[in-house]
């Protein structure tokens, strides 16, 4: 088990990265070497010789390896990401970047995306260091630039040009998963991801004939896209269920003492109630229009205007999201795809899920875990192309009223210190174990 200084180490270490501002607004605005620096001390100080490794400069990964005890094994992937979305001080408690400890909570960027996994394995090797503990299983421990754009700079990279650093990987974990859902009625339900809906963030681009604003225009660039982005934004997308979706909704119907009737899943929705909330986003595809760019003079027709389409598709689905697309986008506008990435599945019966929820419920006795598919991706998208098959497993105990999915890129981003010290016991558990 962990010990008393892996439980105040992770609080420690969860403040450290926050102040870290690892801010990413996109098209390479970002430096995340100071938090990679951060982590590769603590590394060494386990005994770990960690690589820092970089496509461009500023962009930094961390990739270690922690040897187990049997050599014919499987290793597993342990990852997390050291960027985090762009916060607004003025509309905050507190500073953002403050990594700010009040009243048992830690408070910051990053406090739940994910700084604070980063802290729970960096607190849990060094523990193990002190313990004289190895793992079973080969460890590959990645902390990773860039996820919240392209992951061009990080885990992509990493899959491209230094695939031998993760040989042997068959498995692996990262964010969004272990947490506590609450239910409303009592229940404390523990989800594990199995699953990612596919990235397709599209570029829509509408041409017409440029002009005076007081002439009649029936070729307007504007009118062209504002009528794609609308069909878009209004169409409902079909009920498809992934084999991890079945699932999730097998297991929560029987939470609930009822069978889980797919021959009406809205009516299965509604009667599992808020748990619902696990499932609903995952259950079709979705289109929604994020940005739109066009002119530069009120009286100007402009002679092309642009939009920005965040799109999602469950595995399998992918084909029929491009056919809908092409459909209601129309002649008049073209679109492309401005980041593409694949589907995920990972089996639910899987030996290795059946010892992430044996250590969830270690900790949380009364807990029910569940598996469920993520509405967007992370960077498990990226290292499947290395044969990794990726689950969402970051543990967090946390209390009813703090919403975990509000908290994801949203403001005042916090994480009590007792959800971190729940962390570290399960993490412990459950890799000792893998």
């Amino acid at each position: 088990m962990a010990d008393q200084q892996a439980l105040d180490e992770v609080v420690e270490f969860t403040s450290g990265l926050i102040r870290m501002d690892t801010t990413n607004r996109g098209g390479g605005d970002c430096r995340e070497r100071p938090a990679a620096e951060y982590a590769a001390e603590r590394l060494v100080g386990a005994g770990l010789e960690p690589l820092l490794l970089e496509r461009t400069p500023g962009r930094t990964n961390v990739v270690a390896r922690v040897a187990g005890t049997d050599p014919s094994a499987d290793a597993l992937l342990v990852h997390g990401h050291l960027d985090v979305v762009p916060a607004e001080p003025a509309d905050w408690s507190v500073h953002p970047f403050s990594g700010e400890i009040r009243d048992g909570i830690v408070w910051g960027r990053g406090a739940v995306d994910m700084k604070n996994m980063d802290a729970m394995i960096l607190a849990v090797l060094r523990s193990w260091s002190r313990q004289g503990v190895r793992p079973r299983r080969d460890l590959v421990v990645a902390f990773t630039a860039d996820e919240e754009a392209s992951a061009e700079d990080g885990s992509g990279y990493l899959a491209e040009q230094h695939p031998e650093l993760f040989e042997g990987c068959t498995e692996g974990i990262g964010e969004s998963g272990a947490f506590t859902f609450h239910d409303g009625t009592g229940r404390e339900i523990y989800p594990i991801a199995a699953g990612e809906r596919g990235t397709g963030w599209l570029k829509l681009t509408a041409h017409g004939r440029a002009g005076h604003g007081s002439k009649v225009n029936t070729q307007n660039a504007v009118t062209r896209l504002a009528a794609a982005v609308t069909r878009i934004g209004e169409h409902v997308w079909p009920l498809r269920l992934t084999p991890t979706v079945r699932a999730t909704l097998t297991q929560l119907a029987a939470l609930y003492g009822m069978d889980a009737d797919f021959t009406d899943v809205e009516q299965l929705l509604q009667k599992l109630g808020p748990a619902a909330g696990l499932v609903e986003d995952t259950v079709r595809n979705s289109a929604n229009p994020t940005m739109l760019e066009a002119g530069y003079k009120l009286n100007v027709i402009p002679g092309e205007a642009v939009a920005f389409v965040d799109g999602r598709y469950l595995a399998g689905a992918e084909d029929e999201f491009r056919s809908t697309l092409d459909r209601l986008i129309g002649p008049d506008v073209t679109w492309e795809f401005e980041h593409r990435t694949e589907a995920l599945q990972a089996p639910v019966d899987a030996p290795v899920f059946a010892k992430m929820r044996a250590a969830v419920e270690e900790f949380a006795p009364d807990g029910h875990v569940v598996p469920y598919c993520m509405t967007g991706g992370t960077d498990a998208k990226q290292f499947s192309r290395l044969g990794v098959t990726g689950y969402g497993f970051a543990p967090l105990k946390l209390p009813e009223d703090l919403d975990y999915q509000a908290l994801f890129h949203g403001v005042d981003e916090r994480v009590p210190v007792e959800a971190l010290h729940f962390g570290v016991q399960v993490l412990d558990r459950f890799l000792r174990t893998a």
